[in-house]
């Protein structure tokens, strides 16, 4: 059929109001479709090596107001996710692209599927296609290149500053002479504050009533403050001088007793002077507490009249007495004994930091625990950098270096052993404190056989659980004396008893086992774990044996 036939036959089914409709619905149809919002991903690689990266690309595009949010977190398992870059986007017209690049990785070999991720478009869940990923090893070339063996720890000195020890010393000790100097000999300048402290009541009244002659209080209508500061310079001189409580006292009692004292013949003042000082604290009072406003003038004739019954009171005071001034004596005495222990006490804080300096000097130094056990008396410290005694024991010899002398011990060979046994020679030293036991046994055989070492370490061993030993762990290696006679060493760990107390301390032990032909040489040692000295001490011990197997 021709189109121009197609075309009428159109026409002719659809009449004209029909056509104006369907135009329309692929009009709307066009524009659903441009606003439709589209996803789509790609990656840079299908295949990496273990390590490497993928770059996942995941491109939006919606319209500009649609809100998208991408998948966060390690939602690619089994890939890894190393990084979520920033979303790149651009905009034209009413649209919108947005681009976020993932970097995956896999570290073990084999094929993987990247799954599907979920895009949320405004509220709405648009979802990737999966893919499959290869994950390749890296060859080694195991025959044309040669392999080594890790490396071993290389032991590195402490990285301190080289400064000789008595150049600390010596500074430490400059700059405690420095601060006692500064503290305690030194003139200090005194402040205004201080030099005005140190005047008589007399004068610094006299002086106080002077400044406060030039004074703003009156220019800026401060009456109140200017009244204030004028009764309390005159009540603390009358507290100080005269000795009355003046400061906590009321106008009537303050009056009350001053002419008390006028009366007992203990302050020589007119009573003119009293009534006067009567009238000016009450009008003080009625400025305080009824904020009554007197006239300027009048506010300085009672600053005038105020100086004036200071001058009076001072030249009312009486002569002290002979009990009186035993009294000023014996109070300047206390003072200067509290003057002198203040001097002590601030020698104390100062020999106090100095030796603080000289611990602080010393942790530096020598390091902290090396500095607390040494303050601390540790027992182990003691032994193992005292004098140490290297002697022979027993026959068959047995040579060794201790802390202390290994004493000779009793023993009696049991009746069903004296056939076997000759004579045994025993000697040991044992330090509680540190739970360091040292001891050798040398044995001479009645046959020239050799010894049953098997039987020596059971013996120990069952000794060790008849002292309440627990828990008992055995080791066995091959051992060398110090001049490179052959022989076995158990060594091992367990908890063991302590004293009479009975508490738990875990130990370790080592049994070094010598022999040949009828004899036979056996060394126990014992101490503490976690004791750092007590290890020294064995090594050092273990290091100095030796032994003759001439017999």
């Amino acid at each position: 059929m021709s189109s121009s036939k197609t075309y009428l036959k159109f026409k002719e089914v659809i009449p004209f109001g029909g056509s104006l409709v369907l135009i329309f619905m692929l009009c709307a149809l066009t524009v659903n479709a441009q606003t439709e919002p589209r996803v789509r991903t790609t990656v840079d690689t299908t295949s990496i090596k273990i390590g490497e990266q993928i770059q996942f690309l995941v491109t939006v595009e919606a319209d500009t107001t649609a809100q998208v949010i991408f998948p966060e977190g390690q939602t690619f398992s089994p890939l890894e996710t190393v990084e979520a870059f920033k979303t790149d986007t651009t905009r034209q017209l009413d649209r919108m692209t947005l681009q976020k690049i993932y970097a995956l990785t896999q570290f073990d070999s084999g094929s993987y599927t990247l799954p599907t991720q979920r895009i949320e478009i405004d509220g709405k869940g648009y979802f990737t296609d999966s893919l499959k990923i290869q994950v390749t090893s890296i060859e080694v070339d195991t025959i044309t290149r040669e392999f080594y063996d890790i490396k071993p720890l290389i032991p590195v000195e402490k990285n301190t500053i080289n400064v000789p020890f008595f150049i600390w010393v010596i500074l430490g000790v400059l700059v405690i002479a420095g601060l006692v100097y500064w503290f305690l000999f030194r003139k200090k300048q005194l402040s205004e504050d201080e030099k005005e402290a140190l005047l008589p009541p007399y004068d610094r009244a006299l002086l106080e009533l002077k400044r406060l002659e030039n004074s703003r209080y009156i220019i800026q209508d401060e009456y109140k403050k200017y009244y204030s500061e004028l009764t309390d310079i005159v009540r603390s001189y009358l507290e100080e001088d005269v000795h009355i409580s003046a400061l906590e006292s009321t106008t009537s009692q303050l009056i009350s007793k001053l002419e008390m004292m006028k009366d007992a013949g203990a302050l020589k003042i007119e009573a003119d002077t009293i009534d006067q000082f009567k009238k000016i604290l009450e009008t003080a009072d009625l400025v305080k507490f009824a904020r009554s406003k007197p006239a300027s003038s009048a506010a300085e004739e009672d600053r005038k009249a105020i100086e004036q019954i200071v001058i009076k009171t001072k030249e009312a005071i009486p002569e002290p007495t002979e009990e009186e001034l035993m009294q000023e004596a014996a109070y300047q005495e206390a003072l200067l004994l509290r003057k002198r222990r203040k001097r002590w006490i601030q020698i104390g804080f100062s020999a106090a930091a100095l030796v603080i300096l000289a611990l602080g000097a010393s942790v530096f130094y020598y390091g902290f625990e090396n500095v607390q056990d040494t303050l601390l008396r540790n027992p182990s410290k003691r032994l193992l950098e005292g004098e140490w005694v290297s002697s022979s024991y027993g026959y068959p010899p047995i040579d060794l270096s201790a802390p202390e002398v290994l004493i000779r011990q009793e023993v009696v060979i049991p009746p069903e052993e004296k056939d076997k046994i000759k004579n045994t020679q025993v000697f040991s030293y044992y330090n509680p404190e540190t739970m360091l036991g040292v001891g050798t046994t040398s044995t001479m055989l009645v046959e020239p056989t050799d010894p049953d070492y098997q039987k020596s370490i059971d013996e120990v061993l069952k000794e060790f659980v008849d002292k309440g030993a627990r828990n008992i762990i055995t080791k066995q290696e091959e051992f060398s004396s110090a001049s490179g006679v052959p022989g076995l060493k158990v060594f091992g760990s367990g908890t063991f008893q302590t004293g009479s107390s009975g508490e738990k301390v875990k130990g370790k032990y080592a049994i070094i086992l010598f022999g040949g032909k009828g004899f036979k040489q056996q060394i126990v040692l014992s101490w503490e774990e976690g004791d750092s000295y007590a290890e020294e001490i064995i090594n050092r011990i273990i290091n100095s044996i030796d032994v003759k197997t001439q017999v």
